[in-house]
């Protein structure tokens, strides 16, 4: 007990609520609690307080800081980075980043993460050097600007990009002085990475196909441009407790993954003779996160294409208010809504919309026509007649400058100047004259890339590895390029793969979704440790959805392709027929079972 009378519990518990309440009377030009308290000796002065920060806002971010005084009213502590995001709101953090830049320095301590506002990730140890993140709504990136990229990443990085799993592009090695001159020739481009990373609406992903796709139920460009631009006009949209992914899926062949993201927007049709009128709509699913082994849930809510981006940027409002800011690891969506349940989230989620939702059980719904695995590589169909897009192979998603102008120059020559990046780490050139082909896959041949791919290739994905990020325990690009290359040369598979490899449990490959699934470790070997993985098998996504369970522990990353050989020459001897996939094989047996299938006695040629 203090002199005051109040013991440290009462006083913590205080000082928030003071935090909570001077923040409404601050608005309102009142004076504020927490100043008599700290004249009277109760509390410490303001200045020393964790509490509304130099200057509590006025606009729409102040969401984020009455969401902080609630939590520091009910006596519980922030965690270091909403204390710092309270100081200041990140997006105004511009001239520091410039102070920075000038002295050649890079950001430290809580700075790393607030500088990730502005789409810029020093990824010291791995690099002594920035990533940046960029953003392209549906991953549609013009000719003019791809090559653009290709200059900046030429002239300020490494000279290459790296394609991600949210159909983006990174640059990297960027020098510390050189930060503001990418940001700034990015902005000259129209492209604005603001929010790329930290706690921030991630690139929005949508069809690679919408518009063009013989299958598809509806584009989904016109959804995911205006989502993206929302977000980039709202400063609300800057302040979630953490990371946010949002995904459409338009119906076509190639899969966009939506499932996985915290909001999923899969298209649906509705016939005749429902209580809704027939025609084309959304479901929305809440709560993806693999890396957490959790997919999106169907929330039974069916809303039409221009409900859309309100009730994403209402269930985002939701999320700010009510998402955990004082434990990283829980802050995602999917806890809240393990801790609430889906309607109760729904409920609250109404609450900020002028009507309720629509709400239509699932099964009233016509099946989707499934995604075609594959469809993102080589020449394919276009719903306009005459025309193709063709799928080019990118190895782990990897791109020199000059093969990026030279993609640009096909897509200019070719087609309409459209490039479209996918989640599977690749991109699609569109609009190309059937007549053309020949020439088309000459020239990308020049270029060293590739237009078709064996079953290993296609489906073959890497997150960025220790050679870029700090949080990696192993290589995963080098390796999974040694896992194709062993692979190809030794079986030939007549069914479609997916291998993903995630370098840490973030899974940015999302390793739990992959037919095999390979995440980063480190194993003993005598004294020391070496680069492995742990193994999962029977992930899936779409009408496959499921989380790959764990087979073997620590192997190490030189033996991983010859463990994964084993796997596949078992599946391919004692399946019925290629009819059968890989997850549907992995699905009838126990995991000893398969075990002792894939032993080296039973599958390695003798």
């Amino acid at each position: 007990m203090s002199d005051d009378g109040f013991t440290e519990e009462q006083r913590h518990y205080l000082q928030g609520f003071v935090a909570g309440a001077d923040l409404a009377r601050s608005a309102s030009g009142l004076p504020t609690f927490g100043r008599t308290l700290a004249r009277n000796g109760v509390l410490p002065s303001p200045a020393a307080t964790p509490g509304p920060g130099p200057s509590s806002p006025l606009g729409p971010e102040s969401l984020h800081y009455e969401a902080q005084s609630r939590l520091l009213a009910e006596g519980k502590k922030l965690c270091p980075e909403e204390e710092a995001k309270r100081q200041k709101f990140p997006l105004d953090r511009w001239d520091e980043l410039a102070a920075r830049a000038a002295n050649g320095q890079y950001p430290k301590g809580v700075d790393v993460l607030l500088t990730k506002y502005f789409g810029l990730f020093y990824v010291a140890p791995a690099q002594d050097s920035y990533m940046c993140r960029l953003r392209f709504p549906a991953g549609i990136v013009t000719s003019h600007q791809f090559r653009g990229v290709a200059d900046i990443a030429g002239q300020y990085g490494g000279g290459y990009t790296h394609g991600t799993t949210r159909a983006n592009l990174q640059i990297r090695e960027i020098r510390a002085a050189d930060a503001l001159h990418v940001l700034t020739s990015l902005h000259d481009l129209g492209i604005v990475p603001r929010g790329a990373g930290a706690d921030n609406i991630r690139n929005i992903t949508a069809s690679p196909t919408a518009g063009i796709d013989p299958d598809e139920l509806i584009d989904t460009r016109p959804l995911a441009r205006e989502l993206h631009h929302y977000i980039l006009n709202h400063r609300e949209m800057y302040g979630l407790p953490r990371k946010f992914n949002i995904g459409f899926d338009g119906g076509g062949r190639v899969a966009v993954l939506e499932e996985t993201n915290d909001i999923g927007f899969a298209a649906v049709r509705v016939g005749e003779g429902k209580p809704v009128p027939a025609g084309v709509y959304f479901r929305m699913a809440l709560g993806g996160i693999t890396g957490h082994q959790d997919f999106a849930r169907d929330v039974g809510v069916l809303l039409e294409p221009e409900e859309c981006v309100p009730a994403a940027a209402a269930v985002v409002r939701v999320f700010i208010a009510n998402g955990d800011r004082t434990d990283r690891r829980k802050a995602r969506l999917k806890y809240v809504l393990d801790r609430w349940g889906l309607e109760r989230y729904i409920e609250e989620t109404e609450k900020q919309l002028p009507a309720p939702f629509r709400r239509l059980p699932i099964e009233e719904c016509e099946p989707r026509t499934p995604a075609v695995r594959g469809a993102h590589i080589g020449f394919h169909p276009q719903r306009q007649p005459g025309l193709v897009y063709v799928g080019v192979v990118l190895p782990v998603g990897r791109m020199s400058c000059d093969q990026m102008r030279g993609l640009a120059a096909i897509a200019d020559c070719h087609g309409t100047g459209t490039i479209r990046l996918t989640v599977w780490q690749n991109l699609l050139i569109s609009d190309v004259p059937e007549d053309r082909a020949d020439q088309v896959k000459a020239q990308i041949e020049a270029l060293g890339l590739g237009w078709k791919a064996t079953e290993i290739r296609t489906g073959l994905v890497a997150c960025t590895g220790n050679f870029g990020c700090k949080f990696s325990s192993s290589d995963t690009k080098r390796h999974a390029l040694a896992i194709a290359d062993h692979l190809d040369a030794r079986l030939e598979l007549d069914a479609p793969i997916n291998i993903h490899l995630t370098g840490c449990p973030n899974s940015c490959a999302q390793h739990y979704i992959g037919d095999i699934g390979l995440l980063g470790t480190k194993v003993a070997e005598g004294d020391d440790m070496v680069e492995g993985y742990h193994v999962f098998l029977g992930g899936g996504y779409g009408p496959d959805q499921d989380i790959g369970r764990e087979i073997y522990r620590e192997v190490k990353a030189e033996d991983a392709p010859e463990v994964i050989e084993r796997m596949l020459r078992g599946y391919l001897s004692a399946r019925p027929g290629p009819q059968e996939s890989f997850h549907e094989f992995t699905k009838r047996y126990s995991t000893e079972q398969l075990k002792d299938m894939f032993a080296p006695s039973n599958t390695l040629p003798g």
